[in-house]
């Protein structure tokens, strides 16, 4: 559907992001939230399906349920904008949901994820009103340049998968509070959840960044990061362990979890208070780590950096985030902006297309990763 732009009209917008056991939705009128609730689903109701795809029904049943329930009119919805899915590596911004990427995120060919069915369920939703339906900013937005695509080893190349939809979010509010924009600066954002990923922002672009995903940079709450490579590899082919074990280790059951048998960071800042002195080691080494990595960015900046950003759950966190600060000041003003608002960023991404300020993008587009 073709979006034509106007600057000055109020849009009412339907949110949608699917978690793995929940649904977010939420209403905005342009960027100001009237109404945000999260629909947990009982395991027995997610268990019933064989596939992501397959609760494809039940989960849009559940949100115009929901929404008829809280006395929500859709009839005077303007747009529908999902959480993006697995899709083909493309350059960040916000994407009209077309028949390509409906293909592609049924199929799940680029990986199973209940992200997939944001975009998917906001066409549907959107198609029976006649409004465009949108993504914004999925963890697959590819803008690395070349030469951070070099892993060292020929048979793999670095990939970006990482926390896009909150990264850029918050370098756009962080270019507004400095009274620029987010094109003109270069950002250093770190992302610290479940995952976390340091993008290097230049000029717009997220130009390198850590697969927070897989096994790359800083452990966290859930995940290893960087290991040594033969140690890894003895331990895949000693016979004691299977290749699903030892990607839980990495994945789910890395980083924190690992070590303390936690991923809240809330109880293992009370263990620490109480003198636990092994979650203090490991607390801090992650906070290090971080800090590593960001230094490591800057270098990719050649150290002209604007402003260096901490964001997500873990951003609540003063010693943490102290820990990581007092390493790195010295390359540029840190700015925390704690939490992931995701569907703010989500609706941020619709209004800004729908007011003009940016061109809606077609996918895939004409962007392709480079080949080595």
């Amino acid at each position: 559907m073709e979006v034509t732009a106007l600057p000055d009209k109020k849009y009412r917008i339907l949110i949608i992001n699917p978690g793995s056991t929940s649904t977010k939705i939420g209403i905005f009128d342009n960027e100001i939230s009237i109404f945000e609730k999260t629909i947990r689903h009982e395991a027995e109701e997610i268990n019933q399906f064989s596939n992501i795809i397959d609760q494809y029904d039940f989960r849009k049943n559940t949100i115009l349920e929901t929404l008829d329930r809280e006395g929500i009119n859709i009839s005077k919805l303007s747009a529908v904008c999902g959480r993006g899915g697995l899709l083909r590596p493309i350059e960040g911004g916000t994407y009209a949901v077309n028949d390509l990427m409906l293909k592609d995120l049924r199929s799940g060919f680029y990986g199973q994820h209940a992200s997939n069915l944001g975009g998917i369920i906001a066409h549907e939703i959107a198609k029976g009103l006649n409004i465009p339906s949108f993504i914004v900013d999925p963890v697959v937005v590819d803008e690395l340049d070349p030469i951070a695509r070099i892993s060292g080893f020929s048979l793999i190349k670095r990939k970006s998968i990482f926390h896009a939809l909150n990264q850029k979010a918050v370098a756009r509010r962080v270019a507004m509070e400095m009274g620029k924009k987010y094109r003109d600066l270069n950002l250093i954002v770190t992302h610290m959840g479940g995952g976390i990923t340091v993008g290097v922002h230049k000029h717009g672009k997220v130009i390198d960044v850590n697969n927070g995903l897989h096994g790359d940079g800083p452990f966290s709450p859930e995940r290893a990061g960087t290991v040594p490579a033969g140690d890894l590899i003895a331990l895949c082919f000693s016979g004691e362990h299977y290749r699903e074990e030892i990607m839980k280790k990495l994945v789910g059951q890395g980083g924190l979890v690992g070590y303390l048998g936690t991923n809240d960071a809330v109880k293992v800042e009370q263990r620490i208070e109480a003198g636990d002195q092994e979650a203090k080691l490991v607390y801090e080494a992650m906070a290090y780590q971080v800090a590593k990595e960001i230094g490591a960015a800057s270098a990719v900046l050649s150290g002209r950096v604007d402003a260096i950003i901490l964001t997500g759950g873990l951003a609540y966190g003063k010693g943490f985030v102290n820990s990581i600060t007092d390493r790195i000041n010295w390359i540029a003003d840190v700015i925390v902006h704690p939490g992931e608002n995701e569907l703010q960023a989500l609706a941020e991404g619709a209004i800004r297309v729908l007011h003009g300020e940016e061109e809606v993008k077609v996918y895939p587009g004409n962007f392709t990763t480079a080949k080595i």
